[in-house]
């Protein structure tokens, strides 16, 4: 199986060319250079391996929650890799992509948690399988003070920028002594490519035109004046 991921959703821009297991990566913290960078790696990767774009099965994309302007970026450059190619398109959650980042083992509980700005972040709780994390919450956006981590008794461990929101208050939802913290981690296209693939092989791959960004506020077009104004109002 090959398939090409696309991870633009944060700072972070990384591509991946899985083929069979095997993983070809690139990766830069490069805000504002996505679109300059994307394509040029996937097709050096593709050219690395040896792969014509013809013989990759999926293009993969992750699709937020994450910065407006690269989730966006994200979905119109796959949609537009895999109409051009014909080929189907495997969407995951940006959250549960970086939750892989917390190399936490099968059975681990993973707060994964994007700095959304203006004080608040985007989470969801996870529970990490051999194929992957599974969702223990709904993805959210909103202050740290606010998050319930779903059950009882289990050690967390934190991963994602949103750790470092607030002066960490964010880090003491999981109780006094979690299992890890990495406040700097940001989500990477291997990893996207890794839960694509097991995504694929379930059958949950869709057409191009069916894709859709999760960006969980409503009002990510208002100015910040706005935005203000309407949560003073809530």
């Amino acid at each position: 199986m090959k398939l090409l991921a696309f991870e633009t959703a944060t700072e972070a821009c990384s591509v991946a060319l899985w083929d069979d297991g095997c993983v070809l990566h690139r990766s830069e913290i490069a805000p504002r250079r996505h679109a300059e960078l994307a394509l040029p790696w996937a097709e050096a990767l593709l050219a690395e391996a040896g792969i014509a774009r013809r013989q990759l099965d999926a293009v993969a994309v992750s699709r937020g929650p994450g910065a407006f302007t690269g989730v966006r970026l994200g979905i119109a450059l796959v949609q537009g890799v895999a109409l051009a190619l014909d080929r189907p398109v495997v969407a995951v959650s940006t959250l549960a992509v970086l939750a892989m980042r917390a190399g936490a083992g099968e059975g681990a509980h993973v707060l994964a948690a994007i700095d959304a700005r203006m004080g608040e972040v985007y989470r969801a709780a996870f529970a990490m399988r051999a194929d992957g994390p599974e969702a223990m919450s709904d993805e959210r956006v909103g202050a740290p003070d606010t998050v319930e981590l779903p059950g009882t008794g289990a050690a967390w461990s934190g991963v994602g920028t949103g750790f470092g929101v607030a002066d960490g208050v964010l880090a003491a939802r999981l109780g006094a002594s979690p299992a890890r913290i990495d406040a700097t981690a940001l989500p990477q296209a291997a990893d996207l490519a890794a839960l694509a693939a097991a995504a694929f092989a379930r059958g949950e791959a869709v057409a191009p035109e069916r894709v859709e960004p999760a960006y969980l506020r409503n009002d990510v077009a208002l100015t910040l004046a706005e935005q203000q104004a309407r949560r003073a109002a809530r």
